[in-house]
């Protein structure tokens, strides 16, 4: 596993970058890019790309990212 590469919290596998996605945020009203992150078991988790401080979040809807 390469040093900056985050396992995935589910399976410990690494993570690799599925791109960003472009959504709203409730809390703020504003239109934010989501960081989308998928293992190689397919397990799917996004986060806010201005919050990398956050912790992941299973992603709803895995079946767009395929």
């Amino acid at each position: 596993m390469a040093d900056d590469a985050q396992p995935c919290p589910e399976c410990s596998q690494p993570l690799k970058s599925g791109g960003l996605v472009l959504s709203k945020r409730d809390d703020d009203d504003r239109r934010i890019c989501r960081s989308l992150w998928q293992c190689v078991d397919r397990h799917t988790w996004w986060q806010w790309a201005d919050r990398p401080e956050e912790a992941l979040e299973v992603c709803p809807i895995p079946e767009l990212f395929r």
